[in-house]
């Protein structure tokens, strides 16, 4: 399963891409199609990498609900610079959550922007989902403006200066 924007190719993470993405970056590369930079994964994701593994090989159902893999491809060669995606199909109340990441030498050119925007649009398009969440702090100022370009408008601020923000559906008119 795949999404496309104007310089990126979003491809879902499975079983089997997130075991190679753990296991063997050969062939981690070779299923994504793209070059698999040094510095890969950003360090937000390092930890939870076999978290999600586990998470794939428990749910395989759960394809389109957990990573997808950033792939910038207006470069010479296709580079993985990134990673978007949810903590899980929705809740009962049709609500999931996305989180992203970018590699450094690929920030501050507006791809978080441009994958959370791509992943929102394909999320807001499935029946079961009402709204999107996301939680930053208030001193991640860029994580901050991906969401408020995206439409998301915070909702919650906590003493530990966690905020969330909250994308309601339907105001994008694809509920």
């Amino acid at each position: 399963m795949e999404q496309r924007s104007k310089r990126l190719k979003l491809v879902a993470a499975t079983p089997a891409l997130a075991k190679a993405e753990t296991e063997d970056s050969a062939h981690f590369a070779a299923l994504l199609g793209a070059t698999i930079p040094s510095e890969w994964p950003p360090e937000t994701l390092r930890d939870v990498l076999p978290v999600f593994a586990r998470q794939h090989e428990a749910h395989p159902d759960w394809t389109g609900w957990l990573g997808w893999y950033a792939i910038r491809f207006d470069s010479p060669s296709a580079v993985l610079c990134g990673s978007v995606g949810f903590k899980g199909p929705p809740n009962a109340a049709g609500m999931v959550e996305i989180g992203y990441s970018l590699l450094p030498t690929h920030r501050q050119q507006g791809l978080a922007t441009e994958m959370v925007h791509t992943l929102i649009r394909w999320a807001c398009s499935q029946p079961s989902v009402r709204a999107i969440e996301a939680e930053t702090t208030m001193e991640n100022r860029p994580s901050i403006r991906v969401l408020e370009r995206n439409g998301f408008h915070p909702v919650v601020l906590d003493s530990n200066g966690s905020v969330r923000y909250r994308l309601v559906c339907h105001a994008l008119g694809a509920a």
